[in-house]
């Protein structure tokens, strides 16, 4: 059975740093696509960034690139998600999620195209 977790969400003022984690279980990530997505309050889930299953190809939407970036270590199962310079319009739970249907696969912005999801960590940016 597939299991993602999520872990490394917290509360930090603007400009801060966090690092969170997509640990899988039962399951290996290591020829799947991974996304990250995040959900504010009131709003859909959106789509942050994506890595493909060789770690060559990222993608992130646009609001955050040059400050957030997406990693993988496939010996630890684990996918990365470093965030600095943090902005209050960050704060949203953040879920990672898997596409399963297909293996050397690369990064979708389609929430559809994700099979699995972890149960999201919160990240909340304020001073």
């Amino acid at each position: 059975q597939v299991q993602l977790v999520e872990s490394g969400g917290g509360s930090v003022q603007p400009g801060g740093s966090l690092r969170l984690s997509c640990a899988a279980s039962g399951f290996s990530l290591e020829y799947h696509a991974i996304g990250w997505f995040r959900q504010a309050p009131g709003k859909e889930r959106a789509f942050v960034a994506g890595i493909s299953w060789s770690g060559d190809i990222t993608d992130y939407r646009e609001s955050v690139k040059g400050r957030f970036t997406i990693s993988r270590d496939n010996a630890k199962n684990t996918v990365y998600l470093q965030m600095n310079s943090l902005k209050r319009e960050d704060t949203a739970v953040y879920y990672c999620g898997l596409k399963g249907g297909s293996y050397y696969d690369t990064p979708s912005r389609a929430l559809e195209e994700y099979d699995y999801w972890g149960q999201g960590t919160q990240v909340t940016v304020s001073s």
